[in-house]
């Protein structure tokens, strides 16, 4: 058999063969789903990381399809949504899957960044893995804020109003800054414009581009697992780790159910709860953007309420920026503030457990404060929690420093 014919064996002849030879895609695929080998004692909440790229898609895909027929116009947004709802063929369907998947987005997200909270996926070697997911939620939530303008509704205008005049607490910069982002003297035409742009392409470039960052930086290091054991450092004759089993096909099924789970669950909003209360879709925002009138109760969608409080929990307006900024920040150093000698809860001892308990509730409270009307007394709450969410980062050196820990096994432990 000559050269010739043990290479063209090797890769395979026809249009396969001639595809791989300049694009090495089964490669590709060993590398990332097929050989890449993932700890064997995975349990549910490992499923939420699958679930947001599936999120991820179907927002990609809805809006493309809205963006067909949306007018990005201070005279016919609201107009073109309308026309999207009651003429454009399965219209009301896909904005109610673009505006349910933006919550459900951050809603497996959320319970994502806690599974690493539960299992120290922020620790060593993996903190760059943590940085770039923060980004994508960072990213996310400016994606998420400038499309909440464009329905150009009551809320979607007062909202944008209330969050862009908050850059101008920054000192010396912050007149010149807010007339930037808008584009104009006051929330116009041209915001919407800016808003739609970035919304639509760049933001989901910059996206797209960390969530593959993400997943690479993932796949070096190895992913982590409820024992928070590095199954790399026991590895077998032929070089693959003993505790490991390939991604797919033994993870990517029981990703599968969960993928179903999920469907469910939000076809069930789609078809009976879009809305989901004004939690989803404010009741405000099904009138047309009115300069002149401000609605009775301004706030932002749920999952920007935890920030939102902490902002109005500050009496001074530069503080409330700052205060807000910072509780974003915190979640940045959480690698370096952490100071246990294990990763995982199931070892860890009962003061990080405590306070990982303090900061969940105060989270939730705080979200729910922010939805809420500043009065003195949700006021003084908000005060109260945001004071145990920064004290969960401030005093974590401490706390993690001289918990009582367990010691971790050697090898994963698996829990059928």
């Amino acid at each position: 058999m000559s050269a010739a014919t043990d290479k063209k064996g090797a890769t395979g002849g026809g249009l396969s063969g001639w595809f791989r030879k300049r694009f090495p895609w089964d490669q590709l695929m060993e590398d990332h789903v097929t050989g890449y080998y993932a700890p064997k004692n995975f349990n549910w909440w490992y499923v939420f990381g699958s679930l947001a790229l599936l999120a991820l898609i179907i927002q990609i895909v809805t809006g493309i399809f809205l963006t067909m027929s949306y007018k990005p116009s201070a005279a016919e947004a609201f107009g073109s949504v309308e026309y999207i709802m009651r003429d454009v063929e399965w219209g009301w369907l896909i904005r109610y899957m673009h505006s349910t998947g933006a919550s459900m987005f951050f809603v497996v997200v959320y319970l994502h960044m806690f599974r690493a909270l539960l299992y120290g996926s922020y620790q060593k070697p993996r903190e760059l893995v943590w940085i770039f997911g923060m980004l994508i939620y960072l990213v996310m939530s400016a994606e998420a804020f400038f499309g909440y303008l464009l329905p150009w509704g009551q809320m979607s205008y007062w909202g944008a109003q209330v969050i862009v005049s908050l850059f101008g607490a920054i000192p010396v910069i912050g007149e010149g800054l807010v007339e930037f982002i808008r584009g104009d003297y006051f929330i116009s035409d041209v915001t919407l414009n800016r808003f739609f742009a970035l919304h639509v392409i760049a933001l989901p470039i910059v996206l797209l581009g960390l969530v593959v960052a993400h997943i690479l930086a993932l796949h070096e290091v190895g992913s982590n697992n409820p024992d928070g054991v590095d199954i790399k450092e026991k590895k077998g004759p032929d070089g693959r780790p003993l505790d490991g089993i390939p991604f797919h096909p033994y993870h990517t099924a029981k990703d599968v159910p969960a993928w179903v789970v999920f469907a469910m669950v939000f076809a069930i909003i789609v078809f009976f709860a879009p809305e989901m209360g004004g939690y989803f879709l404010e009741h405000a925002n099904f009138e047309p953007a009115n300069p002149l009138k401000t609605p009775e109760h301004i706030a932002p969608v749920w999952y920007f309420t935890p920030f939102y409080a902490i902002l109005r929990a500050v009496p001074d307006k530069l503080g409330g920026v700052l205060a807000m900024g910072a509780a974003m920040f915190m979640l940045f150093l959480l690698p370096w503030l952490d100071r246990s000698p294990v990763r995982s809860i199931r070892y860890k001892g009962p003061l990080f457990k405590l306070a990982l308990t303090l900061f969940i509730i105060s989270f939730v409270m705080l979200g729910w404060l922010g939805l809420q009307p500043a009065t003195s007394l949700y006021t003084i709450l908000a005060r109260v929690f945001a004071i145990i969410y920064f004290a969960f980062f401030l005093l974590m050196p401490f706390y993690s420093k001289i918990d009582k820990t367990k010691t971790p096994p050697p090898r994963v432990t698996y829990h059928g």
